[in-house]
């Protein structure tokens, strides 16, 4: 689906399903029991807010709005060791058809679960219909990396691009741009991928989405949006600093991101523009920030992360929380829509769903969803992996181009051995 189009508007499509399939919740079960799940890609963002132009490449056009309707859900719990067989009998509405459905999918679901494996049943190489040849790509850069790797910038251009971000934050234009570079490699199996990438690079909201011409893996550490009973979270990360297998240097790197000014002042703009977004759909009063500047750690890399909670007002869905919020100002910089021009001034190609949204709405108004960065999309004869940063005016351009480098390192150690 391509926005100049127009012919979909997703946030009255998701709207309409909640709508329509609205019920209760059984309080024994796992998060997601079955309904939406979908994808909203960073441009996405334009039907928002038009005043915000298109980069000026878009060679792979991957579909900005993606949405599945799932009856039957799989869902395990490591914690407590157990497995969840979930089967919601749609599209019947009269409820014992609607239970007889359920049970009957249940059933085959679990004897398909108790027979043989078929040989490559779970594993498929995709084809690539419609492959991009080199010289349909946007301009591209080799890496020092590996031969095969390019991005859509090169050294110089980069620290160009983070010093002219600079420049219109000291003007006063912006507070804060994430600035970021799209890496390209040659096409893999995803679903290799994935299982490379829960092994080199684990991640508390990795995914994997099949699309039919493109494949989504993704090895996310942040939340966007969260609604569970009215409670509306999210969790934006700003500061990064790489990890080190030494302990001793490893604890030195966390405590530097901590008590980093310029890491500080990145976070906190995005917290404060994340309190201005709720407060559209959450009660009055109820926006409060739970924690500020907390450090996380994962495989490769320490995060700053802040969480903000707040109640949901009345009548509003998590679809109004989806449309109040999106983009993620984690992603874009501070204010929103000025960030987010600069972006598309600066950024030679589009994000595609980098930057966006992966997520699940349930039919009882549960959602949850991750912020699309750590990810790549598989498709066309290449995989898309960007990689980027926040600039502020306390920024580095040397040390902006490093950090993308430190965040793309668990992605290329999954992604490069599994060229052949």
């Amino acid at each position: 689906w391509r926005l100049e189009q127009g012919q979909v508007d997703p946030w009255a499509v998701l709207q309409r399903w909640l709508r329509e399939h609205s019920s209760g919740r059984w309080a024994l079960g796992p998060p997601f029991v079955g309904g939406v799940v979908f994808l909203l890609g960073y441009e996405l963002g334009r039907q928002l807010e038009p005043s915000v132009p298109w980069a000026r490449w878009d060679e792979f056009q991957v579909p900005q709005f993606a949405w599945g309707v799932y009856d039957v859900v799989l869902a395990w719990d490591h914690q407590h060791k157990q497995m969840w067989l979930c089967s919601q009998g749609w599209p019947a509405t009269d409820p014992q058809a609607r239970l007889d459905q359920a049970w009957q999918r249940a059933q085959e679901i679990w004897a398909l679960l108790n027979s043989q494996p078929r040989e490559g049943h779970l594993r498929h190489l995709h084809p690539s219909d419609r492959p991009l040849l080199p010289e349909a790509l946007a301009p591209r850069f080799p890496t020092p990396v590996h031969p095969e790797l390019w991005s859509d910038f090169d050294r110089w251009s980069y620290l160009r691009a983070v010093a002219q971000a600079r420049e219109m934050i000291c003007q006063g234009e912006v507070f804060q741009v994430n600035l970021s570079q799209r890496l390209l490699f040659p096409q893999v199996e995803g679903v290799e991928l994935l299982l490379q990438m829960r092994r080199a690079n684990p991640a508390t909201f990795g995914a994997y989405w099949d699309l039919g011409e493109f494949e989504l893996v993704s090895a996310s550490p942040e939340r966007f949006v969260q609604v569970r009973a009215g409670q509306v979270e999210a969790r934006p990360i700003k500061g990064t600093r790489p990890r080190s297998p030494l302990p001793e240097p490893d604890s030195f790197a966390a405590d530097e991101l901590l008590y980093s000014d310029k890491d500080w002042a990145e976070n906190v703009m995005i917290v404060d523009l994340w309190r201005n977004d709720l407060s559209r759909v959450c009660r009055d009063d109820s926006v409060r920030v739970e924690r500020l500047c907390g450090i996380e750690s994962y495989a490769f890399v320490h995060h700053l992360v802040s969480v903000i909670q707040g109640q949901l007002a009345r009548g509003k869905t998590a679809v109004d929380v989806l449309r109040a919020t999106f983009p993620s100002g984690s992603v874009t910089g501070a204010p929103k829509v000025r960030a987010m021009q600069i972006i598309a001034q600066l950024e030679p190609t589009v994000r595609g769903p980098y930057c966006g949204t992966l997520g699940y709405l349930t039919a009882d108004g549960w959602m949850d969803s991750s912020v699309l960065i750590r990810t790549v999309t598989v498709g066309r004869g290449w995989c898309q992996l960007p990689v980027g940063g926040g600039i502020v005016a306390l920024s580095n351009p040397e040390d902006e181009w490093n950090e993308t480098w430190h965040k793309a390192r668990g992605l290329l150690r999954a992604l490069l051995p599994l060229r052949r």
